[in-house]
């Protein structure tokens, strides 16, 4: 399974490093971002497309009074397994903005061929929102994928406005 290196860095050094290297008018917009999301004002939920056991949509809603960002790609795991879904299409770095009560859409195509030999066996799938929380954890039962979730050089989606954007950008639909 290809890994997907994550970084994270402190929000406050990540904002002043941005405002002192931002023009002049720069500088303001940079001020209006929203903060980050709280998890705890977070809901994330996933489920296997019907009758696809190898792709899962995602969701997470902003049950917070305040807009706040998100990573602008979600971060996806497999149960044990080291790594994460890679983003297509690639790259993504940055924040999504969450308004109040609003909810962004994800999907991540777990392997390409599940006929694969090489294929891995995961018990579960792990949604965050963030790199820097631990999200939700979704059992393979659960997800309706069956007894595990089959996994080779998984992709996920970026977060989308709908769930229509986040299926075509996987290749559904």
């Amino acid at each position: 399974m290809r890994i997907r290196t994550v970084h994270t860095v402190p929000v406050l050094a990540a904002s002043a490093a941005l405002l002192l290297a931002a023009q002049p008018g720069q500088a303001a917009a940079a001020q209006d971002a929203p903060a980050r999301c709280a998890a705890k004002a977070l809901t994330v939920r996933a489920k296997a497309v019907p009758g696809e056991t190898t792709v899962v949509r995602f969701s997470v809603t902003n049950r917070g009074a305040r807009a706040c960002a998100v990573d602008r790609v979600p971060t996806v795991t497999f149960g044990d397994l080291d790594g994460a879904a890679l983003p297509t299409p690639e790259g993504g770095r940055g924040t999504y903005r969450l308004a109040a009560g609003k909810t962004a859409y994800g999907a991540v195509r777990t392997i390409g061929d599940p006929a694969d030999p090489e294929a891995r066996r995961a018990g579960s799938i792990s949604v965050g929102a963030s790199a820097s929380q631990w999200g939700s954890t979704f059992s393979a039962a659960k997800l309706g994928t069956g007894r595990y979730v089959r996994v080779w050089e998984p992709v996920t989606t970026w977060w989308q406005p709908t769930r229509a954007k986040a299926d075509r950008a996987i290749g559904l639909g």
